[in-house]
């Protein structure tokens, strides 16, 4: 097993909100990408999300209610929670996820 440089490994993604699976653990899948400010569509997942903001910003809007996430913060999504990417967020991301069936 070998190091992984999150910041390097984000800033090389060939373009933003496009994550990179940098592995598992059990079931979930770790991943990492790049955010430039573009918002996201409103989304959902059938399982738990973990969003961790390792430099820069998150602002989402969580069941209506707007969320900001600083840099060395996590915030959970529940399970079947919609929510979307508010314009503004930027910074490296790291997602645990499990893989939609």
């Amino acid at each position: 097993m070998s190091t992984v440089d999150l910041a390097e490994t984000a800033a090389g993604l060939p373009q933003a909100w496009s994550s990179r699976l940098l592995g598992r653990v059990g079931a979930a899948c770790v991943k990492v990408l790049r955010m430039d400010g573009s918002p996201v569509e409103e989304e959902s997942h059938a399982a738990d999300e973990a969003l961790l903001v390792l430099d820069g910003r998150l602002e989402l809007e969580v069941a209506g209610t707007e969320v900001s996430v600083r840099a060395g913060e996590l915030f959970m999504v529940a399970a079947g929670t919609a929510h979307t990417v508010r314009p503004g967020s930027r910074g490296t991301l790291v997602i645990v996820e499990l893989p939609e069936m």
